[in-house]
């Protein structure tokens, strides 16, 4: 796909303007173009492109809000979808909450989300990749199941009191899993790049494949609380039920692990161990983002932990009005600070405790204290003495990350994960914690 200029995409949604006749008007585009390989079983099962656009307009009366979304930008389609939103409007009951569009906003200077290299990934590329994956199953005499996707993309945003923003962005995601010849073994590994040239699938496959190969003949272990090695597609998807959480209205509404009693929030207060610092930065090399959000406020570096410390909340632009504050957005990346520590570094140090390569299935059991349960998945390991002595059968846990970086031991190097529940990526170390708490085992390999 050839990614739409700035100057094309302003003058497209400077032609939908001119149609309506509305008290308010705004309009997005987002266009995308992705190909992607499927394997299963050690072989290509399916491979694709698929090209998507769509272009929506918000028109307003009052309160009254219409939205319409069309894929046909000739000059009738647009103009008729802008009269179907206002009728739309017309059609709706009041909105009491809700906000004007913004006015024009100053952006920072936009980040390297956008890789011409990425974009420009063939067909025969991805095949190369994922051959190298598959080789590696094959040498080693395990089933691999994996999907690469690679896509470009663009966004921009117009209304009618001037605001305009725009920002292209690429992708390439990859993930495998390696079982062993009699299913009793697994292991897993995912990455997220903007920049294919950080993207190894070869190197990415061997540390799945090690995990298959090591966790085969799990012994089954008493449930309890353990110290834990969390590696960072583990940690993810605990923390960003966290960072996930940091809502004011629902703290301000008594419903978050965030409320006080009387309507009061634990905003500057101290919630995890003071070496947790977690912020966000559009500009960050390793996890470039869009300086603005979908309403078009923009993405400023933000921290929201600090030393333990609840710095910041997330407004939306109505609460954020009604409690007389910043609407600060929430970020499409978090970072999280770690240490100098590696995870081997962290097995060296662990007398005795678990390595946790992945976590799954991750589902809430209590709000108000932040509680999760879910499960160990694709390589479980014992460590005794500064070793990894033997793989474990897998367990439910039952445990929540305010609770976890409260028991923080130790923390290793950041770097970028993917959470396999969200699958949103976000700067992560390794960390090692203690009396993580495990409720039962679970056969499931």
């Amino acid at each position: 796909m050839a990614i739409m200029s700035e100057d094309d995409c302003r003058a497209l949604l400077k032609k939908v303007l001119s149609y309506s006749k509305a008290d308010e008007c705004e309009v997005s585009i987002n266009m995308s173009d992705a190909g992607n390989i499927r394997y299963a079983r050690n072989a290509v099962s399916t491979s694709g492109s698929i090209y998507q656009t769509s272009l929506a307009v918000s028109s307003a009366f009052g309160k009254k809000l219409g939205i319409v979304t069309t894929n046909e930008y000739d000059d009738a389609s647009l103009a008729k979808a802008v009269k179907r939103s206002e009728e739309l409007a017309r059609l709706a009951p009041e909105n009491a909450e809700y906000v004007p569009f913004l006015g024009p906003q100053t952006y920072a200077p936009r980040s390297k989300t956008y890789v011409p290299e990425t974009a420009a990934i063939t067909p025969k590329q991805r095949t190369d990749m994922v051959e190298q994956s598959l080789r590696i199953a094959k040498e080693n005499s395990l089933t691999a199941a994996g999907y690469l996707q690679n896509s470009a993309g663009v966004s921009a945003i117009m209304n009618s009191h001037g605001l305009f923003a725009y920002n292209t962005s690429t992708d390439i995601s990859f993930s495998v899993t390696m079982r062993t010849a009699d299913s009793q073994g697994s292991g897993y590994s995912t990455k997220d790049y903007n920049d294919i040239s950080k993207m190894d699938t070869l190197a990415f496959t061997k540390i799945a494949a090690q995990k298959a190969t090591r966790s085969s003949g799990a012994k089954a272990i008493e449930p309890g609380k353990y110290t834990v090695i969390l590696e960072p597609a583990a940690g993810i998807v605990l923390l960003e039920q966290l960072y996930g959480g940091l809502d004011a209205r629902s703290a301000d509404e008594g419903r978050s692990f965030l409320s006080k009693p009387g309507g009061k929030t634990k905003l500057g207060e101290k919630l995890v161990d003071e070496r947790i610092n977690i912020y966000s930065d559009p500009s960050n090399p390793e996890l470039p983002t869009s300086s603005w959000n979908g309403d078009g406020r923009p993405q400023e570096k933000t921290s929201w932990i600090e030393k333990g410390v609840v710095k910041n909340l997330m407004y939306s632009r109505y609460w954020a009005q009604k409690q007389g504050v910043k609407a600060v957005p929430f970020p499409d990346g978090v970072i999280m600070e770690g240490g100098t520590a590696s995870l081997e570094d962290l097995i060296k140090s662990t007398e005795k405790g678990i390595l946790v390569t992945r976590l799954w299935y991750i589902r809430p059991v209590d709000p108000q204290s932040l509680l999760f349960t879910g499960l160990t998945r694709d390589g479980t390991f014992y460590i005794e003495n500064g070793q990894i002595k033997f793989p474990i059968k897998n367990m439910r846990f039952n445990e929540s990350p305010v609770i976890m970086l409260n028991n923080l031991d130790t923390l290793g190097r950041t770097e970028r994960a993917v959470s396999g529940e969200s699958f949103q990526s976000a700067m992560i170390p390794a960390m090692k914690i203690r009396e993580f708490t495990f409720t039962s085992l679970s056969d499931a390999v």
